[in-house]
């Protein structure tokens, strides 16, 4: 089921790629995202059955370590999972993801596409004249990029866990646990809010309204970097 799940969001996906009609991929995206959120749902195991959640640590390299790191961690969230930014470490900033099985698999394809489709992005952004701060131009870019593609995450799944009978007991027994699996970890937790400068933001949005939020195949090394700001 699982992999017959994914190959109808790839041909989804496939459409989106194909088609240079706005109006049409944006209805194919809609359809793989919440192919992709269904999926979640389907893979919940059935109330009373013991999981116990995992957890991964993911390095964002320059240029933009901290904007990619923040997509990571908001996708992560958008998909039920708890992501924590810990950091500069050795080749870049940090993320440690913790969820259950099927959703740290679902945060790792969804972010690793959209890390793509981001660099893809702000390397075609062309700068309104007149913008003199033009590094921070292109970062309210990608935060905007990244606000819009969580809220639209966050639709997706709200609607699928709304359609399934039973399914909200067991997600909030599932949350508690990764609280708890998180505690366990960092008892003391900061929560730091990025401050946005520079007047790229809606662009930003309009651009991460546009992104398919579904896309796999492809790894982290092997997608190009962000363009580095001039």
């Amino acid at each position: 089921m699982r992999e017959r799940t994914l190959e109808r969001v790839r041909k989804l996906l496939a459409k989106a790629e194909r088609t240079d009609n706005e109006h049409e991929r944006a209805t194919f995206m809609a359809a793989a995202s919440a192919l992709m959120a269904k999926h979640g749902i389907d893979s919940l195991p059935p109330a009373g059955t013991r999981q116990t959640p995992g957890d991964r640590v993911v390095t964002l390299p320059n240029p933009w370590a901290r904007e990619k790191a923040r997509l990571v961690s908001l996708v992560a969230q958008a998909v039920r999972c708890r992501p924590l930014l810990i950091g500069r470490g050795e080749g870049g900033q940090r993320v440690h993801v913790f969820g259950f099985a099927a959703d740290l698999e679902r945060a790792d394809l969804l972010a690793t596409s959209l890390l793509l489709q981001m660099a893809t992005g702000l390397a075609r952004v062309r700068v309104p004249d007149g913008v003199t701060a033009v590094r921070a131009y292109r970062r309210s870019w990608l935060l905007g990029f990244t606000d819009e593609v969580y809220r639209l995450l966050c639709v997706a799944e709200s609607q699928a866990e709304q359609a399934s009978t039973g399914a909200a007991l067991v997600l909030a027994d599932r949350r508690a646990e990764v609280e708890r699996a998180v505690a366990a970890h960092y008892p003391d937790i900061r929560v730091s809010v990025p401050r946005t400068s520079g007047t790229g933001y809606r662009d930003g949005v309009a651009a991460g309204r546009r992104a398919d939020l579904g896309r796999t195949g492809m790894t982290t090394d092997t997608a190009p970097e962000l363009a580095p700001g001039h």
